[in-house]
């Protein structure tokens, strides 16, 4: 069983990526996943570095305690949005010792057209490798018109997605563990 702390790019109450993210403890039960909010976080600023708010040092806390990093995001102006990118720059502090420095990542990305936040997916990509964060090259998630895969409570509903988030956290799951022999090796 993997700990994965799972980041959401969205902070508004209803949104997509974050119905995906509480999808998955049920769908693929044998992980423990942790939703690691960043709607407290406050905007980076290096001057705080010295005393960091208490937000930052939980935020950061809770990414060092997890064995891997799940980014679900949606697509805001073709990359991610403003607080994820926010996040980002708070856990890769300090220089060089970050929270997400090295740990393995994947990233799924929403969006309600049919493309599923390509942008954003590849936007993030680059932030990642500046971390040296080892990424999962396939499969790929773009989850694509994803207003319509939810029922009226909230849950997911559409089959071939929820089979689709198995196999890909399955793959995750094999990924966190290569990375982990060869690290130790």
């Amino acid at each position: 069983m993997s700990k994965i702390a799972v980041i959401i790019g969205s902070i508004r109450e209803g949104s997509y990526s974050r119905k995906i993210a509480e999808a998955l403890p049920e769908l693929v039960p044998q992980h423990q996943f942790e939703i690691v909010p960043i709607d407290e976080l406050s905007f980076f600023s290096e001057d705080l570095e010295a005393s960091p708010p208490e937000s930052w040092t939980a935020f950061r806390s809770r990414i060092t305690a997890s064995e891997a990093v799940l980014f679900i995001t949606p697509e805001y102006v073709r990359s991610v949005p403003g607080v994820l990118k926010n996040a980002i720059d708070i856990g890769s502090r300090p220089y060089g010792k970050g929270a997400l420095t090295g740990k393995p990542a994947a990233i799924i990305s929403t969006s309600l057209g049919a493309i599923g936040g390509f942008g954003a997916n590849h936007h993030l990509r680059q932030s990642l490798a500046s971390l040296d964060m080892p990424t999962l090259g396939q499969p790929e998630a773009y989850i694509g018109n994803s207003a319509t895969l939810f029922d009226e409570g909230g849950r997911l509903s559409n089959e071939n997605t929820a089979e689709f988030l198995k196999s890909f956290i399955h793959r995750f799951s094999q990924f966190i563990g290569e990375k982990a022999r060869a690290m130790a090796a």
